[in-house]
C-alpha cells in the first residue's frame, strides 16, 4: 500500500539532495519596499550571509472566460535570502513567501527546529493574517554507484508503480531514453502530493542515471492560522515518509544504511 509504513530511519548514506519547505501567505508589501534588516539581525546567528535578488514573475491572466481576456505583465519582486556560514541552509523571504531549504537535511527534528525560529521571527515582525499553502518537498536521486550497487537494475532498487515498463523483464534500461511517473492527487481534506519518479541526470554534465523521486505535499486552505502549521507539517513528514518507504525497495534501504528512529 502507498502510505501504509511509517517506520523513519536514519540513513547514513541518504540520497536525499534538498529539502525545502515554503509557506505562502498573503502578499505583505512592505517586505518588498525596504530591505528587512530587523528580521536578518534575529536570525543573522544562523544565516549570516544575505544576498537580494529580483525575480520576473509570471504574466497574470485578467478577465478570464470574457472577449477582454489578455495576459498582463506583472512587475518583479525582491526575494531576499539569507544563507548560513557553509551555505548548506537558506532562508528565502518575499512579499508573498517565506522558504527553509537545506542540502545537508539530516532528520525531521533537526529541520523543524530551525524552521521554528525562522517562523517564530517572522511571525512576530510581520503578523502575517493567516497562510495560504504549506508545502514540504523532498528531492532524492539514489545513486547506483555511490551505494555500491553498479550491477542492479532499477527493477531491484525501486518499487514496480514507480518505475513503469522498466519492471519487465524484455526492456533493457539502457535503451530506454525516459520513463516517468508524474502524479498529481488530492491526500484527502486540503493535502497534496505532486510527484515525479523516475531515471534521469541532475544536470547534463552528471555522468551518471539517478533515480529521482521528488515529492511536493501540500495544505492548502484560504486562512490557515499560524497555530495550526506545526500540526500540519507534521502531517506532510509522515506523507513524505510512507511515500519513501513504499517506493524503495529493501535492498536499496540495506545499502543505505538504514538506522531505525521509530
Amino acid at each position: 500500500m502507498l502510505f501504509s509504513d511509517n517506520t523513519r530511519y536514519l540513513y547514513q548514506r541518504p540520497p536525499l539532495i534538498e529539502v525545502i519547505c515554503q509557506l505562502r501567505f498573503p502578499s505583505i508589501p512592505s517586505i518588498g519596499s525596504a530591505v528587512p534588516t530587523q528580521f536578518q539581525e534575529v536570525i543573522q546567528n544562523d544565516f549570516p550571509k544575505y544576498m537580494a535578488k529580483q525575480e520576473q514573475q509570471p504574466p497574470k491572466l485578467v478577465n478570464p472566460g470574457t472577449p477582454q481576456a489578455k495576459l498582463e505583465p506583472q512587475p518583479p519582486i525582491t526575494n531576499y535570502n539569507f544563507i548560513s556560514n557553509d551555505g548548506k541552509w537558506k532562508v528565502n523571504l518575499t512579499p508573498n513567501f517565506i522558504a527553509l531549504s537545506t542540502v545537508n537535511y539530516t532528520r525531521w527534528e533537526d529541520f523543524a527546529q530551525k524552521l521554528d525560529k525562522v517562523l517564530a521571527a517572522f511571525i512576530q515582525i510581520y503578523q502575517p493574517e493567516h497562510f495560504q499553502r504549506i508545502g514540504l518537498r523532498y528531492v532524492n536521486a539514489v545513486s547506483r554507484s555511490r551505494l555500491g550497487l553498479q550491477d542492479e537494475l532499477w527493477d531491484d532498487l525501486i518499487e514496480t508503480p514507480f518505475i513503469g515498463m522498466l519492471d519487465q523483464p524484455d526492456v533493457d534500461e539502457k535503451l530506454v531514453g525516459k520513463c516517468a511517473l508524474d502524479v498529481e492527487m488530492s491526500l484527502g481534506e486540503n493535502n497534496r502530493m505532486k510527484l515525479h519518479a523516475g531515471p534521469g541526470r541532475l544536470n547534463v554534465k552528471d555522468p551518471e542515471p539517478k533515480f529521482i523521486l521528488d515529492g511536493d505535499f501540500s495544505v492548502m486552505g484560504k486562512n490557515i492560522p499560524a497555530d495550526q502549521i506545526a500540526g500540519d507539517l507534521n502531517g506532510l513528514h509522515d506523507y513524505a515518509v510512507r511515500l519513501f518507504n513504499s517506493a524503495t525497495t529493501q535492498e536499496l534501504k540495506d545499502a543505505m544504511g538504514p538506522i531505525p528512529l521509530n
